[in-house]
């Protein structure tokens, strides 16, 4: 049986949709100690080495001169052959004196780099604070804070490595001259975007100041400044408090990426949001929300990369995450038609293509 065609003429999934292999994860559980403890550290050193340009340097090439690398960079040299140390005993480098190269490992890691400056970088202090902020001493958002630019760029580096493609067969699709990014870090995704479509143009919406000011290096590499504008706003204030947003009316193509669930923190105007989506942006034909979602429990004894994480992030900030199931009831209700659900790279990661009716 051929499966329904929507109004661009591709084809509509129906309720199944298969989750990759990888999303079960390698991690065996129960962590033992050891694990559990030497993965805390490795994930610092691996931090540190990408906020050092390891691994800008080793996409380029396959090897590293410790002496002149420190000399180039004016790296303390003692505490980055530490670095390197911790990073052989890890299996992730190879040290043979002053000569460095990775190890089939580093590839992963590569790939997955963006969780790592999401977790490290972005939410140190939140997972540190955990203790206090179950007893109440402290609370996200008044005396314990994630740091929002390393948020935006580890998102955007795990959209450059995992999500890109699966976007871009989906947007190839999409007739579109103005597009609109939700929650957009530093632009990198709506700039890519526009670029690859000539005379289109796109907005970039985000609520941190530190993450549009790197948006705007991000258009200016791009060249792009006639092009695609990063504005510092709260989508809430668009959606609900009457905040105007010059050229939104002349969007066709509205997009988030791992923020709807920002927008449904209030519980009496969950239920508002699509429908105050639909109306900020009125020309809007097609809707690309993607989220993480709640972790199917019971399946495996195996945890993938970045789930734990950002489920326990979110409950220390009081922000409730959802399932799928739950996502696509909300569109429903929201009078959004769901045209397809797709996994989309990051474990229990879905983009939604939804068409407006």
């Amino acid at each position: 049986m051929t499966a329904p065609l929507s109004r661009d003429g591709l084809q509509e999934l129906g309720e199944s949709v298969f989750r990759p292999a990888e999303w079960q994860g390698a991690a065996n559980t129960p962590l033992d100690a050891d694990t559990a403890f030497n993965g805390f550290i490795s994930t610092h050193v691996v931090f540190a080495l990408e906020q050092l340009g390891l691994f800008a340097w080793f996409d380029a090439t396959d090897r590293l001169d410790v002496r002149e690398y420190c000399w180039r960079r004016q790296l303390d040299e003692r505490v980055f052959r530490q670095l390197l140390s911790a990073a052989e005993a890890f299996g992730y480098l190879d040290v043979l004196d002053d000569r460095v190269t990775p190890t089939p490992a580093w590839g992963d890691l590569r790939r997955k780099i963006g969780f790592f400056t999401w977790g490290v970088g972005g939410y140190h202090d939140v997972f540190a604070n955990a203790a206090s902020i179950a007893r109440g001493e402290r609370a996200f958002g008044k005396d314990v804070l994630r740091d929002e630019a390393m948020v935006a760029l580890g998102s955007a580096q795990a959209d450059m490595a995992l999500m890109r493609n699966l976007l871009d067969e989906q947007i190839a699709a999409l007739d579109f001259s103005v597009i609109a990014d939700l929650g957009s870090g530093i632009s990198e995704r709506v700039c890519r975007l526009v670029k690859s479509r000539p005379g289109a143009r796109g907005l970039g919406l985000d609520i941190s100041a530190s993450a549009t000011e790197l948006a705007a290096g991000t258009v200016e590499r791009h060249e792009l400044a006639d092009r695609v504008q990063p504005i510092c706003a709260d989508v809430l204030d668009i959606l609900f408090r009457g905040r105007r947003i010059e050229g939104a009316d002349q969007v066709d193509v509205a997009m988030s990426f791992m923020f709807l669930h920002d927008l449904l923190v209030d519980p009496t105007t969950r239920t508002d949001v699509i429908p105050a989506l639909r109306k900020a942006f009125p020309r809007a034909h097609t809707f690309l929300l993607a989220d993480t979602t709640v972790r199917p429990r019971g399946e495996k004894d195996t945890l993938p990369v970045f789930s734990s994480g950002f489920e326990l992030a979110h409950a220390l900030m009081g922000v409730p995450v959802y399932t799928r199931e739950e996502y696509e009831d909300l569109f429903h209700e929201g009078g959004l038609h769901l045209r397809r659900t797709v996994p989309f790279g990051a474990p229990h990661t879905y983009l939604f293509v939804l068409e407006a009716q």
